[in-house]
């Protein structure tokens, strides 16, 4: 089989489409960049539609810590140190098994408890705990002349919030957010990997690899293979969220504009 003809059979098996079986024997790099590739898309489905969803409910939590209300400060606070208090791996992991033991009071969990769907809640819940710290710190930052500009020139309330707060907001935060959302991409790796199971064998990109792995008894082919991967996903990210950045920042001077700089989370 040529490569072209492997890419072909294999380059969307992780979505269900091409060949059902693996390859078994007589591995070649092919076959490798190409199923580790089709196992990226899972990755990216996660990572995008989590950080799209958990970006709106970070900043309602962040509005919310901020709050005046007690009853919203302290559910705000508690949803944000519970997430960002556990590990993401333990979170997964006891997710499924919930998913599943409320599978069996009710149809409407039967979605959750595959990998698609309960995996997603997962990764949007943690992440908007975390983006909500960032932008709960960005909102605490916002200096005080830009809101008493504001409060002068009459704005108040919900016009306040859209001219002055949250565009400050967001460009003060952007270049943490920028480190959070790679570090979401790079822990969709955990899905598969701690709780939900792979149907059919369609998994993610480490799945993928931990398989050619496994077989081959190499691990120093896949997993670098794996890395690149997740590099070029990386330079793709901060690419779009540099361009975003320098759109929040256009009105400062060249000079003073907020830089972004890769800052990767070793421990969380």
């Amino acid at each position: 089989m040529s490569c072209w003809d492997t890419i072909q059979a294999y380059g969307l098996r992780a979505v269900g489409i091409g060949e059902r079986l693996l390859p078994r024997s007589d591995f070649t790099l092919c076959e490798q960049f190409t199923l580790i590739g089709s196992g990226m898309l899972w990755n990216i489905y996660f990572g995008f539609f989590a950080l799209i969803a958990g970006f709106f409910f970070a900043v309602a939590l962040a509005l919310g810590k901020a709050s005046r209300n007690t009853l919203l400060r302290k559910l705000a606070e508690w949803f944000i140190f519970v997430f960002r208090g556990s590990p993401l791996f333990i979170q997964i992991f006891f997710a499924y098994f919930a998913f599943v033991s409320l599978k069996s009071v009710s149809s409407i969990f039967d979605a959750f408890s595959a990998a698609w769907a309960g995996a997603l809640v997962v990764l949007f819940l943690n992440t908007a705990a975390y983006s909500a710290q960032i932008f709960y710190g960005a909102l605490l930052s916002i200096p005080k002349g830009d809101i008493e500009a504001a409060d002068a020139y009459g704005m108040s309330g919900w016009t306040r919030f859209r001219r002055i707060t949250f565009p400050t907001m967001m460009r003060l935060a952007w270049p943490s957010y920028t480190n959070e959302a790679i570090f979401l991409f790079h822990a969709t790796t955990l899905v598969f990997f701690s709780g939900f199971p792979a149907f059919r064998q369609k998994g993610d990109a480490l799945y993928y690899a931990n398989y050619f792995a496994d077989k081959t008894f190499n691990p120093f082919i896949p997993y670098p293979i794996l890395a690149g991967y997740f590099i070029l996903l990386t330079l793709v990210i901060i690419g779009v969220f540099g361009i975003v950045n320098r759109r929040l920042n256009r009105h400062l001077p060249q000079e003073k504009r907020q830089r972004m700089r890769l800052r990767p989370n070793l421990i969380r």
